[in-house]
């Protein structure tokens, strides 16, 4: 991997993990709160989007509409799939199986259908990008208070078919398709918006108190969110899917270390021993 996308990617992690540190302030949102930081995303991103249309001298193809259609259902559908995990399941076991699980599909199924073909080390560090984050995302059962995981695990594994579901459409849309990131990720989240609206707006009163009381966190959300994606999609440009994808999970690291160093979770030598092997991981993409 060359080092401009290997940067993109290690920052979006850093970026990843930020606003899913604002997101878990938030408490549970559900689909209203999606609304609420996919809208003001969207907003935030027109004057940019805009502004490359002009300078970029692209002229917009109707088929840019069926991609930014199918990224817009892709991220709902994921959206809906981890709010209801994290309310019938455990957020630690549902979010890092989810991102775990994704890089794994995304991987799985670019090899045989997109013809990518990752050398010996790169295969190596996808393989041990997932092995240390399921050591991060394990638990003792005497942690989990003998209660039954079988939810968290199937809502973590749908999640992580979501999210490899649309890291493949987005990688093919700005990949072979060739649709500017920034104009293509901008439709993405106004069309996200616009499937969301009629369900926002039969529970206005939610939505408003919502903005009330989280509106940094909104912020934060719609503001971070889409800058790393945005970093991920234009390392999807010049990058295989099967490296972007696991490299991607360097966030789970960096959530794992400030759960434990600023949150005082448990458990800091598994998170350690699994945090040293998706780095060792993500060396081996680079070096493949």
């Amino acid at each position: 991997m060359h080092a401009v996308p290997l940067v993109l990617l290690v920052s979006a992690s850093v970026l990843h993990a930020s606003w899913n540190f604002a997101a878990k302030r938030v408490g549970a949102g559900g689909a209203v709160f999606v609304w609420c930081y996919s809208t003001l995303s969207a907003v935030l991103l027109l004057p940019f989007a805009i502004g490359n249309l002009c300078v970029a001298h692209v002229r917009p193809h109707p088929w840019w509409i069926v991609a930014a259609l199918g990224t817009a259902a892709l991220h709902v559908g994921y959206g809906v799939i981890l709010q209801r995990g994290y309310a019938v399941g455990d957020m630690s076991v549902v979010y890092p199986l989810a991102r775990g699980t994704g890089p794994l599909l995304s991987v799985a199924v670019a090899v045989p259908l997109l013809g990518e073909r990752p050398g010996l080390v790169g295969l190596f560090g996808v393989l041990a990008v997932v092995l240390g984050v399921c050591v991060i995302s394990s638990r003792p059962a005497a942690a989990t208070g003998g209660g039954p995981r079988t939810p968290s695990v199937v809502y973590g594994v749908l999640t992580g078919a979501a999210i490899a579901g649309y890291t493949l459409w987005d990688d093919r849309s700005v990949g072979a398709w060739a649709i500017p990131p920034v104009l293509y990720f901008t439709a993405g989240c106004a069309l996200q918006s616009a499937m969301l609206t009629p369900y926002a707006l039969a529970r206005r009163s939610e939505a408003a108190r919502l903005w009330r009381a989280h509106r940094r966190e909104i912020a934060v959300i719609a503001a971070l969110s889409p800058l790393a994606y945005l970093f991920v999609l234009f390392a999807m440009r010049t990058t295989p899917v099967s490296v972007v994808a696991p490299v991607r999970e360097l966030s789970i690291v960096i959530g794992s270390l400030v759960g434990w160093r600023v949150l005082g979770e448990p458990h800091p030598a598994r998170r350690l021993i699994g945090s040293a092997i998706v780095l060792t991981g993500i060396v081996g993409l680079a070096v493949g």
